[in-house]
């Protein structure tokens, strides 16, 4: 099923499938998603693909936080992704990630200032993405009242930081979070 025309051999399609949520054929199409997204790549797995390339999928377009996991995903500094990279981007925000998985990795987007934690000043940032805000500048009192009512509910420990488990379970009350927290193939 199209091994031939792609560069991975079947060696790296088997240990790809090992190692994430997708078989063998989904792993291909994937690399065919991938390549698509830019030419120049030549069908080399290595190649590195753009952040604003990997921010065209439609699936990441419009989404608040598309340079954030673009950020989190890549193992470059340029956010650029290779084709691990994004085959990891991939398999966390698939269907049949676990919920644990998709905790870790949305608490790493959510921590802007990679200080371990989410707070108040990680906060202001989500906000903003959300609003669409990037000066902060619309209504800092409203944004600051909004900072306040999420730490007083989701900082069980009430030192203005939310740890990764004050966080997972932050996620846990929420119903849409599995579901929002996807792309499908």
């Amino acid at each position: 099923m199209g091994v031939g025309k792609s560069k991975l051999n079947r060696e790296a399609l088997a240990e790809y499938a090992d190692l994430t949520y997708f078989n063998e054929g989904e792993i291909v199409e994937l690399f065919k998603k991938f390549e698509s997204l830019d030419q120049s790549i030549q069908s080399d797995p290595k190649g590195r693909i753009s952040a604003s390339n990997i921010k065209s999928l439609p699936e990441l377009k419009l989404n608040p936080f598309a340079d954030r996991i673009c950020e989190v995903f890549s193992s470059a500094d340029d956010k650029s992704m290779n084709f691990d990279d994004f085959l990891d981007m991939m398999n966390v925000l698939s269907e049949n990630a676990s919920f644990s998985l998709k905790a870790h990795y949305a608490f790493s987007i959510f921590d802007f200032n990679k200080n371990g934690y989410v707070d108040e000043e990680d906060i202001g940032k989500i906000v903003q993405c959300i609003t669409n805000d990037q000066d902060g500048l619309k209504d800092r009192a409203l944004t600051s009242n909004l900072i306040e009512k999420i730490m007083e509910e989701a900082d069980l420990d009430r030192d203005n930081q939310l740890g990764r488990s004050e966080f997972e379970h932050v996620l846990s009350k929420s119903p849409d979070f599995l579901s929002s927290f996807k792309i499908r193939l």
